[in-house]
């Protein structure tokens, strides 16, 4: 199959702890693991691998960088002497979990959160610009599609816009009609929904700062954020991945598989 100007990132996946935050190596795991998109990637794998998609994920846990943020996103909860006081706690780097438990009990040296940009943040964006300069100059096509893959709670904590609410199996959110034109968002939606997903549009998230800063139709850039309902594959307490987990991996590879081929 000839390659299509489509690529994916999954920027929550990863577990590892960067030795500049050690105050996430003794957690425990349900609190580790509270935000993590854990299983997202081996997910969809079977179906990136097959269509050989270019996909840009990190081995780095979110809680010490999230590339879904800027380095600008922080507060001095996070960074000492960062310029905002107050208001980044799941910012660039995440003081409280969504259910408001304590991960920071001091803010880090504007040294170490350098640091961590270098080791984490910049190589991830990097690739991302690599893969649109080789699918544009392979390809010699002006319009690139993105998919950024993640999954949610089951329900919206009181720290989300939608607290108590039982959410939808997938949620596409395209920074309200902003990070892409209608054809693509329509795509995706009808490839999920086909797929035998219940799909919400632009809630409870609406797109994150990969979909903002890629996500420019003019410039031929169309990016949307997926959100997938982490019941249907795990189990949300103790985090492990479920049998239903076979079917969900089945209904995402014919969503991705749709999307791919009307490109």
């Amino acid at each position: 199959m000839s390659q299509k100007p489509f690529f994916v990132t999954i920027p929550h996946s990863g577990e590892e702890i960067p030795s500049q935050t050690p105050w996430l190596m003794n957690l425990p795991e349900e609190t580790l693991m509270r935000d993590v998109d854990r299983y997202v990637d081996r997910l969809y794998e079977p179906v990136i691998s097959k269509l050989n998609i270019p996909v840009i994920k990190t081995k780095w846990h979110r809680y010490a960088v999230d590339l879904n943020r800027l380095p600008e996103d922080i507060d001095q909860k996070s960074v000492v002497q960062a310029k905002l006081e107050d208001g980044h706690e799941r910012g660039y780097h995440w003081s409280v979990t969504t259910y408001n438990e304590t991960l920071m009990n001091k803010p880090m040296s504007i040294q170490s959160h350098q640091e961590l940009t270098d080791l984490i943040y910049s190589p991830f964006h990097k690739e991302i610009e690599a893969v649109y300069e080789y699918l544009r100059k392979s390809l010699n096509v002006h319009t690139i599609y993105h998919l950024d893959l993640h999954s949610m709670p089951s329900r919206g904590t009181e720290m989300h816009a939608d607290p108590g609410e039982y959410r939808a199996d997938v949620v596409i959110s395209d920074c309200d009609q902003r990070s892409c034109q209608a054809p693509f968002r329509d795509l995706v939606i009808a490839a999920y929904v086909t797929a035998g997903f219940k799909v919400a549009y632009n809630w409870p998230y609406k797109g994150g700062r990969l979909s903002q800063q890629y996500g420019k139709p003019a410039q031929g850039q169309q990016s949307i954020q997926v959100e997938l309902n982490r019941a249907l594959y795990m189990n949300e307490i103790n985090k492990k991945i479920i049998p239903e987990s076979a079917k969900v991996k089945e209904k995402l590879a014919n969503a991705i598989e749709t999307i791919y081929r009307q490109l």
